[in-house]
């Protein structure tokens, strides 16, 4: 109710335009090839980039689609450069992006690319003879690269001008839509009813030992009746049928940023953290059991990190030389773009690489055999 009082024309906005869509007043077009859409309707902190990473292991290690050209499409969120560009293994974040130089640097044999039109960028990759001769991508880094037999949209759930052929939209277990609010007032980016056009809903951020009456409480709160855990879906009032499938957090071995990274380090007691994304805390609650936490710099979303925040950095090591340096794996794609990073500081500057995962093998599979349905 607040949102349609206090924030009444950023609602009614809302609401006419998905009204054009569906009532087909404004034409969306689907991809020539099968796309898959992970998105969200709050604003970060929901995990795509992860589950973007957790599609594509699914599908590379699957008999159907494992030999097939899949690629990434992203917007490249804060980047310098215009246009479609491919994203390459040695790039900076600075020209793509932090999330796709993330999922590059672990898929380097995948198509990554970034376009702010997904239908452009879509075509692009539908049609690579063509990206040469196109004026949109006349500066794009341009390298061959197979004709995209699957396309992954990262981040393009209220991109209506594009229909892919499969919507997956993450919820934040911490933080449930049906009990947040639109901006400025909540996080919430887009109408909290648009879950309904989701074909697969991922509840991230999970406790890993969440029961079943705790799973078809979320799927009753999200509009889904005759919830069937065995079989991961419900059904709305319409009749419609949608799965939902629950995810966790998990992180792997501490890496270095820089070459230079000691390893030695690790075995501190004590942990300088930095962070730029939306949500910190499951790092945080992570790290708590084996590091104390001295110093925590906590930066906005997407921060470029600028000489004086290294500086600070630096200065805060210097404090507690003993010391570890942390930040999370998205952000140390930034920090590498960082010029003048002092030598000892790279020393001690590590990333956890983060991990999304089911909360049980067979929800894995069970997501595996649903996606390809949907695929088909």
């Amino acid at each position: 109710m607040i949102d349609r009082i206090l924030l009444f024309p950023y609602w009614l906005i809302l609401k006419v335009r998905h009204m054009m869509y569906d009532c087909g007043l404004r034409k969306a077009t689907s991809p020539e090839v099968p796309s898959i859409c992970v998105g969200n309707i709050t604003v970060g902190g929901t995990g795509k980039t992860p589950h973007t990473e957790m599609i594509l292991r699914t599908l590379l290690g699957d008999d159907e689609w494992g030999g097939r050209n899949i690629a990434v499409l992203s917007r490249g969120y804060k980047r310098k450069t215009k246009g479609f560009q491919q994203v390459v293994v040695g790039g900076t974040a600075k020209e793509y992006g932090d999330e796709p130089m993330q999922i590059k640097s672990k898929f380097p044999t995948v198509t990554v690319a970034v376009d702010k039109s997904r239908k452009e960028g879509c075509s692009f990759l539908c049609h690579p003879e063509t990206v040469q001769t196109a004026r949109k991508a006349r500066k794009c880094r341009f390298k061959d690269f197979p004709k995209a037999d699957l396309i992954i949209l990262d981040d393009a759930f209220q991109h209506r001008a594009i229909k892919p052929k499969v919507n997956i939209v993450l919820v934040d277990y911490n933080r449930p839509i049906f009990k947040d609010h639109l901006m400025p007032f909540g996080r919430l980016r887009d109408l909290p009813e648009r879950i309904a056009a989701a074909d697969i809903i991922m509840i991230s951020k999970c406790p890993a030992g969440l029961n079943a009456w705790e799973k078809s409480k979320w799927a009753e709160a999200l509009g889904l009746h005759q919830y069937d855990g065995s079989e991961c879906c419900g059904t709305r009032k319409n009749g419609r049928k949608q799965h939902i499938f629950f995810t966790k957090i998990s992180y792997d071995t501490a890496a270095a940023v820089f070459p230079e990274g000691d390893a030695r380090y690790l075995y501190a007691k004590r942990l300088i953290l930095f962070s730029g994304i939306a949500n910190d805390t499951p790092l945080q609650n992570f790290l708590c059991s084996d590091y104390k936490i001295v110093k925590h710099f906590n930066f906005p979303d997407h921060h470029k990190f600028s000489q004086g925040d290294i500086r600070s950095i630096a200065d805060t090591a210097n404090a507690f030389p003993t010391s570890v340096v942390m930040t999370t794996e998205k952000d140390c794609q930034r920090v590498r773009d960082c010029k003048n990073v002092p030598s000892n500081l790279k020393q001690r500057l590590f990333y956890m690489p983060i991990k999304t995962e089911f909360l049980s093998d067979e929800d894995r599979e069970k997501f595996r055999f649903t996606l390809k349905n949907c695929l088909r």
